[in-house]
């Protein structure tokens, strides 16, 4: 696989593990015992730390990737083995 390919499926680990990551640690003013803002929505964070969301996220699309990458490699997962409809049978059918 080519690096670039694999900087573009990373980066998109990436953007898919922020929604993963996201919820995890996030307390509301109310849960931090805070006061509230004029025109604050109850359920927003209490404090947002985008470095450690980043670290986070980092951390968790570094680990799937790996992942994915070692299947490449290795083939423990291939769109055969996901084949439930046997598409290739019908293909070569007609």
């Amino acid at each position: 696989m080519k690096w670039t390919s694999m900087l573009a499926i990373y980066v998109l680990f990436w953007a898919f593990s922020v929604f993963l990551v996201l919820p995890w640690g996030v307390r509301t003013t109310r849960e931090a015992g805070g006061d509230y803002i004029a025109g604050q929505a109850e359920s927003a964070p209490h404090e947002f730390r985008l470095g450690r969301l980043a670290l986070r996220v980092t951390i968790v699309a570094t680990a799937l990737f790996a992942l994915f990458v070692a299947n490449y490699e290795f083939g423990w997962v291939t769109p055969k083995m996901l084949d439930l409809f046997d598409r290739e049978a019908v293909y070569n059918r007609g």
